[in-house]
Formats: structure tokens, C-alpha cells, sequence
């Protein structure tokens, strides 16, 4: 019994290591590819846009001429774009100053037409910077102008399909325009136009407010073209000095 030898162990088998993997390779994401596929796109045609440029360039430094015949086109062509245009403007004056409106034809237009019927008196009358700016936020104005001797108009237009059977202009309609032609356009003159007619309350607030009021019979005789609209309405102030 003592010389029993004792019973065989196997010793465990040594772990061998994972075999590693190989780095799989990702592929590139279909954006990716357009955008490799567009930079390819854009060199080419840079490369072809600048071969095209230093192939005129040779081109032109043999063939000199060529130069001197097309600046002789580009001349020709300006002085025609500039005869074309100052012959347009021409025209222009000529409709502004033949324009007549009746007040028929002011009383069947919509009240944004109007404004513009207005703008149109005025550059009629002389007053190249006349432009039309009623709409949301124009504070109380319809038409900007400057007349020949330098005075800032701000008008608000006031419509009546009616005409002067239509409602009277009233008195919040002068205190709005008011309230903003002076501080924010830098009014000389602050006029209230209306196909209509003005209430009663009306005349003595403009007068106490510096405004003028054109009713509807001044209308009649402005847009008839019989005179400027400030040899209409009486006291218009001078310009002020420094403009």
C-alpha cells in the first residue's frame, strides 16, 4: 500500500490565443460617394474651364485685332442701349405730361390704384422722386414726392367708390397722417387727397395742424392737368433753408 503510486493528473491543455480578425473596411456611405463623385465633377471642369481661358488668352495674344474689333462692337452696342433708353425716358415725359384722369375714371379705381393714380399726377407735375409706399406699416403716408423747388410731400390717399356720396373723410384720418409725416418723412407739406369730400370738422383741424385738404373738386381740376397741385391749395410753405 505505501508504494501506491498516486493517480495520473493531466495538466490542462495551454489556452492557444484567438486568431485575430481582419479590420473589416467599411463602406463609404452613398453620401459620401456623391460628394467624392462632386468633387471629381468640379476639378474637371475647373481644369477644362482654365485650359479653355489660356487657350483664348494664346489665342488672342497672336490674333490682336481680334480685341480691337470686339471693343468696337461693345462701343457700338452701349451707344445703342443708351440712345434706346434716353429715347424711352423721353417718351415717358411726353405720357406724363399729356396724362389727364376724369373723375369718372379715379372713382371706378381701387383704393391701391388710386394711390398710384396720384404718384403719377405728381411725377406729371414734375416731381421725379414721386413713388407710391401705402400698404401695412406706411404710417399714415400713401405717396412721397419732392416738387420742383425742393418741398417733401407726404400725401395720404382716401378713396370713395361713392365719390362724394360715399362716408366724409373725418378728422382721425388728418391726426394720423399728422402724427407722423413731419417726424418720420420730413414733411414740408402734409396733404390729405380724397375723390370724396371732408367733413366739417376737417378744414379748421388742418388749418390749426398746418395741412392741406384737396376735396374732390380740387381733384377735378388737378387731374384734369389745368395746373400743378400747389398752385391749388393755398399757402404752401416755402422750402426750408439748407435743402
Amino acid at each position: 500500500m505505501a508504494n501506491r503510486r498516486p493517480p495520473y493528473r493531466r495538466r490542462p491543455a495551454a489556452r492557444r490565443p484567438a486568431p485575430r480578425r481582419a479590420p473589416v473596411r467599411r463602406r463609404r456611405s452613398r453620401r459620401q460617394q456623391r460628394r467624392d463623385a462632386q468633387l471629381l465633377l468640379i476639378g474637371f471642369v475647373a481644369v477644362v474651364g482654365i485650359s479653355l481661358v489660356w487657350a483664348l488668352i494664346s489665342w488672342l495674344l497672336v490674333h490682336w485685332w481680334a480685341l480691337i474689333f470686339l471693343g468696337a462692337l461693345a462701343a457700338m452696342g452701349g451707344a445703342v442701349w443708351v440712345h434706346r433708353y434716353r429715347q424711352q425716358q423721353a417718351w415717358d415725359r411726353v405720357r406724363q405730361q399729356a396724362l389727364r384722369y376724369g373723375l369718372p375714371e379715379l372713382d371706378a379705381l381701387h383704393h391701391r390704384d388710386f394711390e398710384y393714380a396720384i404718384r403719377d399726377l405728381m411725377l406729371r407735375d414734375g416731381c421725379t422722386d414721386a413713388r407710391q409706399i401705402g400698404g401695412a406699416g406706411d404710417n399714415g403716408a400713401d405717396v412721397l414726392a419732392t416738387d420742383p423747388l425742393g418741398r417733401t410731400w407726404v400725401i395720404q390717399c382716401k378713396h370713395r367708390r361713392d365719390g362724394d356720396r360715399g362716408s366724409a373723410v373725418g378728422t382721425p384720418d388728418l391726426q394720423r397722417v399728422n402724427g407722423t409725416a413731419r417726424q418720420l418723412y420730413g414733411a414740408d407739406v402734409v396733404l390729405v387727397v380724397t375723390n370724396g369730400r371732408f367733413s366739417t370738422r376737417c378744414p379748421p383741424l388742418a388749418a390749426q395742424l398746418h395741412m392741406h385738404l384737396a376735396d374732390r373738386r380740387i381733384l377735378a381740376t388737378w387731374a384734369s392737368g389745368g395746373r400743378p397741385l400747389w398752385e391749388l391749395l393755398p399757402k404752401v410753405p416755402t422750402p426750408r433753408k439748407g435743402r
